[in-house]
This record gives structure tokens, sequence and C-alpha cells, in this order.
């Protein structure tokens, strides 16, 4: 590299890479951060402050970070011809290419530092987190299937968590494994179905798009299944009433999802999409006095 591009790469906007990071949006950074903390409220039996608890929580902000980063990267092309995404920090060039990818590798190393504090397991696994998150933003080219990629990436803390705590992921673990990627692909689809006409148009593919017609159907299927899994959990784990109350909450708030995005109204399906964050919030207040003696 020579100093001409070091130089301009020292010189990066900072109020860019906030934005790029997505951190004036913090509904995404909390939609990875529920699935997270159930794993860590089972495993340690409440207890979330234990320093692999609060390393695991710290990494993944710092990797959501990260998957905007190179989504954003992927997208770069494309995102000038969707409305809601004509002003990122790549589009506009408040942020270069390389700096964005320097700033990935950046995110990516702190995050492998924190994991490298904790057990050997922890440190295998998070090397499938890292490609996940890498290849999920590609996979929108190739296949209308890039939710499930998503879901598998925003679900791999799960099982991070429980090794982390117990040095082994115990079978109950794959429960939340599952919701979480159903409940992933479900709201990702909401989200999909804000861009959908932009999206045809350049080409990028979704499930949005896959589902067509049958894509509230495939919404609320999907969080069936989410819910499923869940009591699963609840009986593998023993949990108590606390937490069945917790996905009653749930429930109802999938109800008015349904009824939100009855029309397919863009900021209709964009706030069916934002509304999952109680969701997370009811199931993770269920779990945790679900756990309290």
């Amino acid at each position: 590299m020579k100093i001409e591009s070091i130089r301009q790469v020292m010189s990066v906007s900072w109020a860019g890479l906030f934005r790029l990071c997505r951190l004036d949006k913090p509904v995404g950074i909390l939609l990875l951060l529920w699935p997270t903390l159930w794993a860590l409220l089972d495993a340690g039996q409440g207890d979330i402050w234990s320093w692999p608890a609060l390393a695991l929580m710290l990494g993944v902000v710092l990797m959501r970070s990260a998957g905007c980063v190179i989504n954003d990267y992927a997208d770069r092309h494309w995102d000038g011809a969707v409305a809601r995404t004509n002003t990122r920090p790549l589009v506009t060039g408040e942020v270069t290419p390389t700096q964005a990818l320097v700033f990935f590798v950046i995110l990516c190393l702190i995050s492998f530092a924190l994991v490298l504090t904790l057990n050997r397991l922890t440190i295998a696994l998070s090397f499938v987190a890292v490609a996940l998150a890498t290849i999920y933003p590609f996979t929108k080219r190739v296949t209308h299937l890039p939710q499930v990629v998503l879901g598998a990436a925003f679900s791999w803390a799960i099982p991070m968590a429980y090794a982390a705590i117990e040095g082994v992921v115990p079978a109950h673990a794959w429960w939340l494994f599952g919701a979480n990627l159903a409940w992933t692909v479900a709201y990702d689809t909401q989200y999909a179905m804000v861009d959908r006409e932009d999206d045809l148009k350049v080409g990028i593919k979704s499930t949005a798009i896959l589902f067509g017609c049958f894509d509230r159907a495939a919404i609320a299927v999907l969080q069936l299944i989410c819910l499923v899994c869940l009591v699963g959990f609840a009986q593998a784990s023993n949990a108590n009433a606390a937490l069945m109350a917790g996905l009653l909450v749930a429930l109802l708030l999938f109800a008015w999802q349904w009824w939100l995005v009855r029309n397919r109204q863009p900021e209709c399906c964009f706030l069916a999409f934002r509304s999952n964050n109680w969701v997370g919030l009811a199931i993770s207040a269920g779990l945790a006095l679900s756990l309290i003696k």
C-alpha cells in the first residue's frame, strides 16, 4: 500500500464508520444479543456477569458491526439504487471501500482477541462465526435464501455461549439454535419485504422474493416453528411457567406482526421487523424469571 493510500485510510470519517456499523440503529445489535443472552442465562443459570459471558456479549456487538461493514462493502454497487440504502456511507463516499475493509479486519481481530481468552472449543467455533458473517452478504447474488445464512450467523453465538460457560454444547442448545434460525429468517423476510421491488430491479435475491404471494404464510410458519422449538427447549431444560409466559407474549407479538404486514406496505413491514426486539425481550425476561430460585 502506498503512503498516500495509508494517509487516506487514516483520514476516515468516524461519523461515517459509526453509521456504517449501524451503531445509530441498535435494533440489529439487540436482535443478535437476545439469543446470545438466552444461551448465557441457561448455561450460567442466571449469571451473565462472568468474564466468558461478558466477552461473548462484547464480541457479538463487534461482530455484528463487522457484519454490517462487509455487507455494505458487498452491496456498495447496488445500495445506491435502493431508496432505503442510497445514503449509506459507502454509497455517498463518506467511507471508502479500502477503509471499510480495513475496519472490518480490525473489528474481526478485536473480536478474535476476546475469544482467545476463552476455552479451545469456543475458539474453534469462532472460525465458523467469522465465515458465516463474511459469506452472508455475497449469498444474495447466488441464492434466494440469504436469510437462512444470516439466521445461521445470528444463531452461532448460541453454541459458542454454551461452549464458553460449560465447556460443551448440550443437546438442548440446538432447540435454541433452531428457534433462533427460524425467527431470524422470519423477521429478515419482513425486512426484505420493504425492499422487494428495488431488489427485483437490481437483481438482489431474498426469501421475500422467493416466497412471493406466500410470504405472510411463510413468516407465520417460521414463527410457529420458532415457538415450537422454544417449547422443546423449555421442556428439555426444565424451565418453569415464567418462560412459557414469555412465549405467550411472543405469540401475541407475532400475531400483531401478522396484522401489520397484511397489506405488505413497506412502512408496516419495517415496523413489524423492528417489533421483534420486543419478542427477544419477552423471551429473555421469561427465561430470566424462570431461573430465579
